[in-house]
């Protein structure tokens, strides 16, 4: 019996502290249906706040801005942290300098995807463990450049792409198309461009949401007439 295959379509932003804690979940969930189905993934572009400028902007006053004072920040967070503890996510928010614009980032995490939807994953994996334990400013050309050499990409070219305009509107259409797609919030998975799934579910959602999808997939396969009954 052949196993079933799905696509899931991650709608994400790395300075998205839940897309990080639903990548957490994503995984546990592919764990569970490992060997059930083989699922690939493949991560998709989405800002937050397109209005940050290049260099960022100092958190505290973005989240003071944002939720109306500090004590507004600090209890939006609490939910957040208690979140990421449970996924063993020790989020460093005090780290953090700068809220980052992420459209270079996304540049990057396309330009890993070169190297395979495996590096790709990597890429974004090292931007949230960068941004959120480490404090780093993952709008910073540096910090970016970093990170591409740990996933394989040649930092002299990743250098002389991001001092260029090598994607970007690709990568700002397909924010764009999202959007368009009724995306207003991530993380957002998309499975098989058929099913969307809406925030950091928990990882048993998303098992689910990819068993039905999977059924339902190879229920209507059962029903197509085979080239000799056409």
């Amino acid at each position: 019996m052949t196993t079933p295959s799905l696509t899931i379509d991650v709608v994400s932003d790395v300075m998205c502290p839940w897309c990080y804690i639903g990548k957490r979940r994503l995984e546990a969930a592919l764990e569970e249906v490992a060997g059930e189905i083989d699922v690939e993934i493949r991560w998709r572009p989405y800002q937050l706040d397109p209005t940050l400028p290049k260099q960022g902007k100092d958190r505290r006053q973005y989240l003071e801005e944002k939720f109306g004072g500090p004590e507004g920040a600090e209890k939006a967070y609490a939910t957040v942290r208690a979140a990421g503890a449970e996924e063993n996510i020790p989020f460093a928010f005090d780290k953090i300098p700068v809220s980052a614009n992420t459209l270079d980032a996304h540049r990057l995490i396309r330009w890993a995807s070169s190297l395979g939807l495996a590096a790709q994953d990597r890429m974004v994996e090292l931007l949230f463990k960068a941004y959120f334990e480490d404090g780093k400013n993952i709008g910073d050309d540096q910090v970016l450049m970093e990170a591409a050499e740990q996933v394989g990409l040649e930092r002299p070219v990743v250098e002389r792409l991001l001092a260029g305009d090598a994607d970007r509107d690709i990568v700002s259409g397909e924010i764009e198309q999202a959007r368009q797609m009724g995306v207003t919030g991530v993380p957002c998975f998309i499975i098989d461009m058929k099913y969307a799934v809406v925030g950091a579910q928990p990882a048993e959602a998303l098992a689910d949401a990819m068993r039905k999808v999977a059924i339902e997939k190879a229920r209507q396969a059962a029903d197509e007439p085979s080239p000799d009954q056409v």
